[in-house]
């Protein structure tokens, strides 16, 4: 399998959890600039992640490739216990993670985007930090004292908040007072397949 990322995107969990898996996968990089020129023939959409299996099928979103990888590899537990309520509740969280956490750091990452003039930008900036501290409120409540986010095992939905956490520090989220998150982003950090995944995109 092929998977092509940006460095410190949201394919990053899908890195971290092919890493988790032990699968063989080739890693590729895809430069910006070619998000819309050579890469659209990979994926139309122009955008990262995208996972190439052996085959030459592509399969892309997020969610849809993290669920393929933890079924590919059930011997790793990553979606859930076996059971069909298991499953829901990690494809629940990663969801949450994916639908809304996410979509809320878009304005962040260029506001000019979504709205014009200065006012309006800090307007829409105020009003994006304001319903991430929430989620990630949301988010530290359910980890609580636990190691893993679902049912405190290791799942899909791991990857994918410590991206989101990298996110939040790089761009000024408040997580001040969030002792569940700030333990869980250490651990995380200290985890061997998220070093090497880390290592692969140079972001160690």
């Amino acid at each position: 399998m092929k998977l092509y990322y940006l460095p410190g995107a949201c394919s990053l969990a899908d890195h971290i959890v092919l890493e988790w898996t032990g699968l063989p996968y080739e890693a590729a990089a895809v430069p910006r600039d070619e998000l819309k020129g050579a890469f659209l023939k990979i994926n139309p959409a122009g955008s990262v992640p995208a996972l190439q299996l052996a085959d030459g099928a592509v399969i892309t979103q997020n969610l849809a490739i993290l669920d393929y990888l933890a079924n590919l590899a059930p011997e790793a537990g990553l979606c859930g216990d076996g059971t069909l309520l298991s499953r829901a509740r990690v494809i629940r969280w990663a969801a949450f993670l994916n639908a809304d956490v996410h979509k809320n750091f878009s304005p962040l990452f260029g506001l000019d985007r979504h709205v014009d003039g200065e006012q309006a930008q800090q307007s829409l900036k105020e009003k994006a930090l304001a319903r991430l501290r929430d989620q990630f409120e949301q988010l530290d409540a359910q980890l609580g004292a636990n190691t893993w986010l679902v049912d405190d095992r290791r799942s899909i939905a791991d990857p994918y908040l410590f991206v989101v956490l990298r996110w939040a520090h790089a761009m000024g989220v408040d997580l001040s007072d969030l002792d569940n998150l700030a333990r869980f982003f250490k651990h995380m950090q200290a985890d061997a397949g998220v070093k090497a995944a880390l290592k692969d995109e140079s972001l160690d």
